[in-house]
């Protein structure tokens, strides 16, 4: 008989091998992410940071629109209704975020804002176990934002916990651009429409100090890290892993917007707050473990990622750590999220 053992021995093998280089792409995807939004952070001395949301959006919107080119063929309304609700909760959430992230640390406007995520889930989800999570995240929440404190900023809280909502929102309508479109083009459409809407909220940037070369650069470069980079990454992660284990890995990234703040602007957390963001990683963990949305039997013929990796499904899924090698359309983003 012959021994079964060496072949399982080189499948565990080849899963690994594939399993690793997409679990480092999804972290390089969290960093770009990150280092976008503290890349931003330098231009607030000399724009706003609601101007600072529309040059990135714009910008953003160029490199997509002529890497996907979603004038080549004719799109029915309904498709640019959706790609036009998508890009308005784009906005709002990049509003708030630049925002937030102009008063409060990094890190913690990240954490606040995976609450969206995890109430998206908590929705998704019909066990009662699962309340316990978001319960969790809010906690490490508390601990990051100290609202009880005297000095407590109750302006920057508020628009991170808009951003949020905005996220929150941003995932529900991920899904249904993504079954409506294929390839990359529902991205740029949305970040298209993102900028328009974000430029009417702003004032399309009168002051001549927007348009400086150091503006420019800056906002190119948070362009590229965001959302071209992530995006790009995330596409190649999510070829390797399922939904399960690729939400997972999201779920680090409040700890990566806390590392990103610390290197790149100075933002020690101390200790309670360093606690705050493990609770809100692990409450975001296990959420994701618990259960994902599973791929359709048939690919619709969409790579673009979306963000359903946080909303917890009815079953939970026993491969969240296994090789999934079809692409899969359950887990990541659709443009900027941050």
């Amino acid at each position: 008989m012959t021994d079964p053992a060496p072949g399982r021995a080189l499948a565990g093998k080849s899963a690994t091998s594939s399993v690793l280089p997409a679990a480092a792409a999804t972290l390089c995807a969290m960093i770009s992410v990150q280092s976008g939004a503290a890349v931003a952070v330098l231009l607030f001395d000399q724009v706003p940071p609601a101007g600072t949301a529309w040059l990135r959006l714009s910008f953003g919107a160029l490199l997509l629109l002529l890497w996907t080119r979603p004038w080549a063929r004719s799109l029915p309304a309904r498709d640019l209704g959706a790609a036009a609700a998508l890009g308005a909760a784009s906005a709002a959430m990049t509003l708030c975020s630049f925002q937030a992230i102009d008063s409060l640390p990094l890190g913690t406007v990240s954490a606040v804002e995976f609450l969206g995520p995890l109430t998206v889930a908590l929705f998704g989800s019909r066990r009662p176990a699962d309340l316990l999570w978001p319960v969790i995240a809010l906690a490490g929440v508390l601990l990051l934002t100290r609202p009880w404190a005297a000095d407590a900023n109750w302006v920057g809280i508020g628009f991170a916990l808009g951003a949020a909502v905005g996220l929150a929102g941003y995932i529900v309508l991920t899904q249904k651009v993504a079954d409506r479109f294929t390839g990359q083009q529902g991205i740029a459409l949305s970040t298209t429409g993102a900028a328009l809407f974000t430029g009417l909220a702003v004032g399309w940037g009168a002051e001549g100090s927007w348009w400086s070369p150091r503006a420019l650069l800056i906002s190119a470069a948070a362009a590229v890290l965001l959302p071209i980079i992530p995006h790009v990454l995330e596409t190649l992660a999510l070829r390797r892993l399922t939904a399960g284990a690729f939400g997972t890995l999201m779920s680090l990234e409040p700890a990566v917007g806390t590392g990103i703040g610390a290197i790149a602007l100075a933002q020690i957390p101390d200790p309670q707050q360093l606690f705050g963001v493990v609770l809100v990683c692990v409450a975001g963990i296990a959420a994701c473990r618990g259960g994902a949305r599973q791929a359709e039997a048939a690919p619709r013929g969409d790579t673009e990622p979306t963000t359903q990796a946080s909303s917890g499904d009815t079953e939970p899924t026993a491969q969240s750590c296994q090789v999934n090698t079809e692409p899969t359309a359950q887990a990541s983003r659709v443009g900027p999220t941050r």
